[in-house]
């Protein structure tokens, strides 16, 4: 140690450790399967440890020479038949005055020990001055061990120096470089250097990369002269790109290049996925799987379409996300509907699924009468289902509706179900939307009536008949405007009205029925009827409703219309306590009749006169009963025969300067005529309890006829 040689050799020690590892060149390969020595001279070899003893090698120096005296350290891959990472010695040095050099490796992690002895091959020393530079491959050790190197020179150990290096497997797999040609539907593989490549496309999964489909399922040779082309099916973002090594067992390595390019979310990602339909419309249970080549999972949620074609526009349903179980897709409470579908969305891209069953629980048909629109339901399943006149708007591309909605309920038991719904009709009402209201999510049906039946070409054949035919049809014009202006209600004046009736039979529905709608087409007025809103009176119950729209009729300033019959005489009386009832007279306990005489003596005892009361109106029709059926008690209220008095009250229900159409007396009498033919014509029971909805429509179908064909009726909002 005190030797003044061994002291110059510590004192080069800080300047070693400052040398940094020279790093390998990249894609450096060894495919050597035993160490070597390569120097600059003549040398032999000599190892004591777990080392095979290295072949030494005789060579002139290639590269930048080192500088003097260096001890550099790098990681290389060994591959005679499997790539491991192993160390790669370099040194540099003055051999004056020195016979050999040994080395020495030590691995932390393991304390594996080895030395290496490397001499002259010739046993004479070197001439001053000269410059040993040697090369050993290599010292294999595993990724992530620490191997510390030190030098010392033979004999004396005149110079030592030593470095350390982790051993990093930067190499892990092949290196290759790809080409994504999208016309020619391939992606080209080449590698740079180094031994041959097998490569392959597969689809990256949760635990391993699953090759492509028949016939897609191609593994390719390349090597440094010869590319590989591999075509695809699908351009997906877990389309993968997998290199290994030609031997077995050899590292590999993946690259997915398509994860983050949109092209791969595109038709295609939806074009490689499997759907199948579970849905069941009789349970309203939509339901959808989804298989894709990528474990991948979208959003799904609902939405309408505007037409059974293939490219109409989906509209989304607010609030219909669906939820997942595996790759199910399920909810609840749907009326399942070939329209109705599914809209699956992944990051910015989206697709449309419809139901592959095309027979829907339901189905309706809309036929158009003068001032009545006729809808008949059909269904399999128990339902409610709701409707509303709507106008086209040009501008927005869709039909707004417009209030009132209208309600019909299927009864639960055996099915399938015929049912009937009319509504008022206006022409400058273009379509009606019907929907099912008793579920969750359900998509608007657009119904618009079918005219080109009517034979609207005869107008054309009249127009050729002469000059005086063309005269007579302008003075018919100016007639027919002239009965328009003077049929036509203020606007200004349209109020209310609350029908009130007490429930004698059937026909005696039939005939509220259509008094009400006779009502409301010529007064343009809203007419409130609970046979109309049954849905809202269900949910609320009569006296709830009753009490609702007295208040609302107060409010708007309307009246409330008492249609007074033989049965009304009897019902008040029950109501009263003032007489029998008969098994089939009895009238409900909480009925609207009973609820609007209980509402009326609560307003008599709340008020100091019967001047009051003038909201309060009692119509009753000649052939049905007379005046002296309608009790003492209630005489002081403003009463009205029909059809003999209907001029007087429309002007209290619409006000004194409101005008009746001409047509309304003649409607009002035939109606009053036909319900006393079906009461003398009324057969058994059964008939009793059809659908009155239906028979209102055979009844008071003929009554809005009775019109002048040319009138028009404004249009009332």
């Amino acid at each position: 140690m005190g030797s003044p040689t061994l002291r110059r050799a510590l004192l080069l020690l800080p300047a070693a450790f400052l040398l940094t590892c020279l790093p390998p060149a990249p894609g450096t390969y060894l495919p050597l399967d035993h160490p070597q020595v390569t120097t600059n001279f003549a040398c032999r070899a000599k190892v004591f440890g777990a080392l095979a003893t290295p072949r030494c090698q005789q060579k002139s120096w290639e590269g930048p020479a080192l500088s003097v005296p260096t001890l550099a350290l790098s990681t290389v891959q060994l591959c005679p038949h499997k790539c491991q990472p192993c160390v790669r010695v370099r040194l540099a040095l003055n051999a004056t005055g020195i016979d050999g050099l040994e080395l020495h490796f030590l691995v932390l992690n393991s304390n594996r020990f080895v030395r290496l002895q490397v001499f002259r091959r010739h046993k004479r020393r070197a001439d001053p001055g000269t410059l040993w530079q040697l090369q050993f491959d290599c010292f294999t050790a595993e990724s992530g061990q620490w191997v510390f190197v030190w030098l010392e020179t033979l004999p004396n150990g005149a110079l030592v120096l030593n470095q350390s290096l982790q051993v990093i497997n930067e190499k892990s797999g092949p290196k290759f470089h790809y080409t994504w040609m999208p016309a020619a539907r391939v992606i080209e593989v080449s590698v740079p250097e180094g031994p041959n490549v097998t490569v392959r496309l597969c689809h990256q999964l949760a635990l391993e990369c699953e090759e492509l489909h028949p016939p897609f399922h191609k593994q390719a040779l390349v090597s440094r002269h010869q590319p590989a082309v591999l075509p695809y099916e699908y351009l997906l973002p877990c389309l993968c790109i997998e290199a290994l090594y030609e031997h077995r067992d050899g590292q590999r390595k993946k690259k997915c290049p398509f994860q983050d390019q949109p092209e791969a979310y595109g038709l295609e990602f939806w074009s490689s996925m499997q759907f199948e339909d579970y849905s069941t419309s009789d349970e309203a249970q939509m339901a959808m799987s989804l298989r894709g080549r990528c474990l991948l999972y979208p959003n799904a949620s609902l939405c309408w379409k505007d037409s059974a074609a293939a490219e109409a526009i989906c509209s989304d349903i607010p609030n219909s996300t669906a939820t997942r179980s595996d790759q199910i897709y399920t909810l609840e409470e749907v009326d399942v509907h070939p329209r109705l579908c599914f809209k699956f969305s992944y990051i910015n891209s989206s697709h449309v699924e419809c139901p592959r069953r095309t027979d829907p629980a339901w189905n309706v048909s809309l036929s158009v009468n003068f001032l009545q629109a006729h809808l008949h339901f059909h269904s399999r399943v128990p339902a409610s289902f709701s409707s509303a006149l709507c106008q086209q708007q040009s501008l927005l591309g869709q039909c707004v509706s417009e209030p009132p909605v209208y309600t019909i309920t299927h009864p639960e038991g055996q099915g399938p179900w015929d049912l009937d719904l009319i509504l008022p009709w206006r022409i400058s009402r273009s379509c009606v939307l019907v929907w099912r209201s008793d579920v969750r999510f359900s998509g608007k049906q657009l119904l618009c009536p079918d005219i080109s039946h009517k034979h609207w070409g005869l107008l054309a054949l009249g127009l050729g008949l002469g000059l005086g035919l063309l005269v007579g049809i302008i003075l018919l014009i100016r007639w027919g405007l002239h009965r328009f202006h003077r049929d036509t209600p203020s606007r200004g004046h349209s109020r209310p009205i609350l029908l009130i009736y007490s429930p004698d039979s059937e026909e005696h529905k039939q005939l509220v029925c259509a008094f009400a709608a006779l009502l409301h087409s010529a007064l343009c007025c809203p007419v409130l009827l609970d046979l109309w809103e049954l849905s809202h009176v269900g949910r609320l119950g009569i006296l709830p409703w009753m009490y609702a729209q007295r208040e609302h009729v107060s409010r708007e300033q309307g009246q409330v219309l008492v249609l007074w019959s033989a049965g009304s005489a009897r019902a008040y009386g029950l109501w009263q306590g003032k007489a029998r009832a008969g098994p089939r007279l009895v009238p409900e306990p909480h009925d609207l009749f009973g609820a609007a005489m209980a509402c009326l003596q609560g307003e008599l005892r709340g008020t100091s006169g019967a001047a009051q009361q003038s909201d309060w109106v009692i119509a009753y029709f000649s052939k049905l009963c007379g005046q002296r059926d309608i009790p003492q008690a209630l005489r002081y209220l403003p009463r009205y025969r029909l059809p003999q008095e209907l001029p007087g009250l429309v002007r209290i229900l619409q006000g004194p300067s409101s005008s009746t159409p001409s047509w309304f007396h003649a409607s009002a009498k035939s109606l009053v005529r036909r319900l006393l033919r079906a009461e003398k014509k009324k057969g058994p029971r059964s008939r009793l309890h059809r659908p009155w909805r239906k028979a209102t429509d055979r009844l008071a179908g003929s009554l809005f006829p009775l019109a002048h064909p040319k009138l028009r009726r404004p249009n009332c909002t």
